[in-house]
């Protein structure tokens, strides 16, 4: 005869009537291994739908008693056995340790630090985690939900049913928390919140390592802790050289269509392979990923995550990801990633009212809303979202080996009123439109970085003239280790797609970028946001004939090459791909069958290895002492030309953006003893008419004394010179 709620004293039976219902807060004070009357132990367990349930106490297959139709089993110990340990038959017939017999897996003070927001290591504590815990292994899980009326664990161990698996509450921390033994890597689950009206959000695990393949959308139990890395020579060097000038020219690539095999997505460690191949060959010193986070949608390109702690599963494992860095690292080649810490989408699975309040993003849309890409801002003034953020930066600066991080879109985090209109959005506290909590989040997150991962970079994607973004906090900057140069790109590309002939009237696109060059630590870029939405590829933005087109490209990232800051250029530019990107497919390779392809990928390898070459071109890029203009003002000829200056030399640079050819131009030079030209795009070797200067001559004054140089200007190109001097 079964025993009826009635039966037990009133705490126990409200207890088990708010297991029933789903709305137990500690499910572990009523399940599990308690004392009994009489001296006795009793073991309760819970398995909604079940009829019957087994387990083993010292050996002995034993059967629970069924308390009642809800799934409420017991098993009184008798009083001379008093046993500490016994096992469960679970649904899927495994035997395994009861998980409502544990003790948390989550102390004091990582709840504590967590509510602070200075849980720096939270990837260890939260989400689905391999472990040992009181001596046997299983997954401890731990999910921060502070509205919810119940957390559930669900996956394909328990049927994906929401009453099996209660977690929890670690009370005013608003984490919850359950370890389940026996369960192993590659396990399935999502967590089932019960919100404070009722409704059941099934949410993927925002600190999940792995997840399934889209369009599935589970988190999946991985190890990150057994790769074991290769790269201390990497890494010390890293360390040592932090403060060192040194060249860095960036690859940047969209993983899912660089190369393919048979249109399918290739592995991290195939695609890692070809590419160490390919930079090695192009002499690329970084490679910088588009996002690799976990994202819903391809068409995204990734900028739109759903799992910040988990390289996609499109390309493999995490375990798959780490030899791609390390690979990579092996051959001297640096890995940034692209990080997107200012928005995410709204998929139901996702971080959106995750525990049915808005508990990652702002509740008002005005704050929570970002209206260009209707994805939702995270709320960077709660302690426990910027914990969220800045330690994820660190699981992938320090767990992952990554080098640096490419901050998307800070202009959008920095302004309220970014892409709104007057009255769609809400002043700050002073009544300006600067995002206080964004920026004080920045500013942290740049200063632990630095703190913990000396040697890593941190690089912003700011569009606007906020001031000091790559100034040290200490000076009242951001913190930022560079700042892409937006300004540069953008006039640098329109000036190149206007007609040759009218260039002349569009000087100061070319001259006004030195004004502000040295404001910051910048990067020179061609990214992959200019060649895509009708903007065309770089090719197809020259003007002029086809020989003009690519004599342009060959300018255009030459001309790059030799302007101060750091560089950076899209997969496909460097092949003359004629049409958009599309990631959809992968790039044009079949292009190099083609002579001129052929040539304008020669000249950036040539060039590539010039710039490592010669240090003239990356010692001072962040310092006015490092350029000086010879000649900034023939606006009439469009021609330009400047000196690069490092600690043991220096380079004239010379560019001619016209198709005009100059058989004796005479350049102001003073007190050069010799000259000579070390590089030119227009050579035949790159495609060009080879109008190189063989044997350029000095011009002296009436006393001797050298007041310039007659040099051969190729028309359309790029002309690099050594210079010495009398002393």
């Amino acid at each position: 005869m079964q025993t009826t709620i009635s039966q037990f004293p009133m705490r126990i039976s409200s207890d088990l009537l708010r297991l029933t219902y789903g709305e137990n807060h500690d499910p572990h004070m009523w399940l599990g291994l308690h004392d009994h009357t009489g001296g006795k132990k009793i073991i309760r367990l819970w398995r909604p739908g079940a009829s019957t349930l087994y387990l083993e106490v010292f050996g002995e297959k034993l059967q629970a008693r069924k308390i009642n139709d809800a799934g409420l089993f017991e098993y009184e110990v008798p009083i001379h056995t008093q046993p500490l340990d016994y096992r469960v038959y679970h649904q899927n017939g495994m035997l395994a340790h009861d998980p409502y017999a544990f003790w948390p897996t989550l102390g004091e003070i990582d709840l504590y630090l967590f509510g602070q927001g200075v849980h720096y290591q939270l990837h260890r504590i939260m989400g689905g985690r391999l472990t040992t815990h009181q001596g046997v292994a299983g997954v401890k899980f731990a999910v921060w939900a502070p509205e919810a009326k119940r957390v559930s664990l669900i996956g394909d161990f328990n049927y994906w049913d929401g009453r099996t698996n209660p977690m929890r509450s670690l009370g005013g921390s608003g984490v919850w928390e359950l370890f389940v033994p026996g369960l192993t890597e590659g396990t399935k689950y999502k967590f089932e919140i019960k919100t404070q009206s009722g409704h059941l959000n099934i949410k993927a695990d925002p600190y999940a390592l792995s997840s399934e393949m889209r369009p599935d959308t589970a988190s999946v139990i991985a190890n990150v802790d057994r790769f074991e890395w290769q790269d201390d020579n990497w890494m010390k060097q890293r360390t040592e050289r932090q403060h060192h000038p040194k060249p860095i020219n960036v690859y940047e690539v969209h993983l899912g269509s660089w190369r393919r095999k048979n249109n399918q997505f290739l592995n991290y460690r195939e695609i890692a392979q070809q590419l160490v191949q390919y930079c090695q060959e192009m002499h690329f010193t970084h490679v910088e990923l588009l996002p690799i986070q976990e994202h819903p949608l391809d068409e995204s390109w990734g900028y739109q995550v759903s799992g910040f702690y988990a390289a996609t599963s499109r390309f493999g494992t995490p375990e798959d990801f780490q030899w791609f860095v390390n690979h990579l690292h092996m051959h001297n080649i640096g890995v940034i990633l692209d990080w997107v810490p200012g928005h995410f989408p709204t998929d139901d699975f996702s971080l959106g009212r995750f525990d049915g309040s808005a508990l990652y993003e702002h509740a008002d849309p005005r704050q929570g809303f970002h209206p260009h890409w209707n994805t939702l801002i995270f709320n960077f003034g709660r302690r426990e979202v910027s914990n969220f953020l800045i330690a994820n930066a660190l699981f992938w600066l320090e767990q992952m080996h990554i080098d640096g991080l490419r901050v998307d879109a800070v202009a959008s985090m920095l302004y309220l009123d970014y892409g709104r209109e007057e009255g769609e959005w809400i002043p700050n506290r002073y009544g300006t439109k600067e995002n206080l909590d964004a920026i004080e989040f920045l500013r942290h997150l740049n200063s632990v970085v630095h703190q913990r991962v000396p040697g890593a970079l941190t690089i912003a994607e700011e569009s606007t003239s906020f001031s000091k973004v790559s100034y040290p906090v200490e000076e009242g900057g951001l913190g930022f280790d560079m700042k892409w140069n937006m300004g540069w790109m953008n006039d640098t590309l329109r000036y190149f797609s206007t007609d040759m002939f009218y260039r002349h009237y569009h000087h100061n696109d070319l001259t006004f970028g030195l004004l502000y060059a040295f404001s910051e630590r910048f990067v020179s870029v061609l990214s992959h946001d200019e060649v895509v939405h009708g903007k065309n590829s770089l090719l197809a933005k020259m003007p002029g004939d086809v020989w003009q087109k690519f004599a342009n490209m060959r300018l255009l990232y030459s001309y790059m090459i030799c302007q101060p800051g750091k560089k950076l250029l899209f997969m496909g530019g460097e092949i003359g791909q004629w049409n958009e990107w599309s990631s959809k497919g992968e790039l044009e390779w079949n292009l190099l069958e083609f002579i001129p392809h052929q040539e304008i990928q020669r000249m950036v390898k040539e060039l590539n290895q010039f710039y490592l070459n010669h240090s003239a071109l990356w010692e001072r890029d962040f310092h006015h002492s490092g350029f000086e203009w010879v000649d900034f003002a023939d606006s009439k000829n469009s021609i330009i030309s400047y000196l690069r200056k490092g600690e043991h030399g220096l380079l004239l640079c010379v560019h001619n953006f016209t198709p005009m050819y100059h058989a004796n131009y005479f350049l102001p030079l003073r007190n050069v003893a010799t000259i000579q030209e070390l590089f030119n795009s227009d050579a035949a070797r790159f495609g060009g008419s080879d109008k190189v200067n063989g044997n350029p001559q000095l011009v002296a004054d009436a006393n001797g004394y050298t007041v310039g140089a007659q040099l051969q200007i190729a028309p359309l190109a790029t002309m690099i010179f050594s210079l010495s001097f009398w002393e």
